[in-house]
């Protein structure tokens, strides 16, 4: 069967699509329906005429439960973007004053970097409003409201999108003055007689900073864990034990004295921060200020 690209059938109703996109997002029927303000039998309807339209299931039932099959992931892919985009344009249509950048970033980074230096920015463009949102998991931009995500690591965010590296990660061993001065920690080798402390995400790099100085990792229990970088600062600086820390999350407690550097060596990585963002979001006026304010920033602090 021929059809050209005015034919009818090729479109089905947004009502459909919109039902269909809220049910692969939210797993359930009932929970799309509270998305959109619907019933679960209207979704249900909804999805189900779609279903009939294209000729084919879209997803897998198992119970309560809807999970897409292999027909109804391919066509989120090749749809989720396209109805991005409408929402994108009807918003800037409907709101054409509206200077709003929303941005993704991991809870750290926007606190003790990018926060500070949103004055800067409103001083270079005072109409745009940067909305930020903490964020710690990778997610689809297509069925998100982000603009841009701020992401450490390699360049491995999922889908079509641009990596723009702003400054490497620079790790470095910090202790309480105290409890240095208690202990006597003026090289690496003191550090074997120090508690140390660990951030959940990284529990490698006390053994990975002790082999760059040639020592051996001290033997003893399982090193206490906590999840936050910024909650391992503060647990540091009460006199805790020692962390290994990004410096430019904790520029604050250097300045003030609260954390000290006793053995500035850094550790070996190759972890970059990055504002990763769709193609699309480039194009956009606002956020292309946005974008290039933030590479000039992170240029010019070098991560501090």
């Amino acid at each position: 069967m021929i059809m050209n690209d005015d034919d009818p059938r090729l479109l089905p109703p947004l009502s459909m699509l919109r039902c269909f996109e809220a049910a692969a997002r939210e797993g359930t029927f009932s929970r799309a329906a509270a998305a959109l303000g619907l019933t679960q039998s209207g979704v249900s309807r909804q999805i189900a005429h779609l279903e009939d339209w294209l000729g084919t299931p879209l997803f897998e039932r198992h119970g309560r439960r809807v999970a897409l099959n292999r027909e109804g992931r391919d066509y989120r892919a090749e749809i989720a973007p396209a109805l991005a985009a409408i929402r994108g344009a009807t918003r800037r249509l409907m709101a054409p004053q509206d200077h709003t950048v929303t941005i993704a970033t991991l809870p750290g980074f926007g606190m003790r970097w990018l926060a500070p230096r949103l004055p800067a920015l409103s001083a270079r463009h005072p109409e745009l409003v940067v909305n930020l949102v903490a964020r710690t998991d990778l997610f689809d931009f297509a069925a998100e409201r982000f603009d841009a995500a701020i992401h450490v690591g390699p360049p491995d965010w999922p889908g079509d999108v641009v990596h723009d590296a702003l400054f490497p990660e620079v790790v470095i061993p910090v202790i309480a003055p105290s409890l240095a001065q208690r202990l006597a920690v003026r090289e690496a080798a003191d550090f074997a007689r120090v508690p140390l402390l660990a951030q959940e995400a990284m529990t490698d790099a006390w053994p990975r900073w002790f082999a760059q100085q040639g020592l051996a990792m001290p033997e003893g229990p399982a090193l206490p864990r906590v999840s936050h970088f910024l909650m391992l600062a503060q647990a540091a600086a009460a006199g805790a034990g020692a962390a290994l820390l990004p410096r430019f999350l904790i520029e604050p407690e250097l300045a003030a004295g609260t954390l000290v550097v006793p053995v500035d060596r850094p550790l070996a990585q190759t972890r970059t921060y990055s504002l990763v963002h769709p193609p699309r979001a480039g194009r956009h006026p606002d956020f292309a200020r946005f974008r290039q304010w933030i590479l000039d920033e992170a240029a010019a602090s070098a991560g501090g």
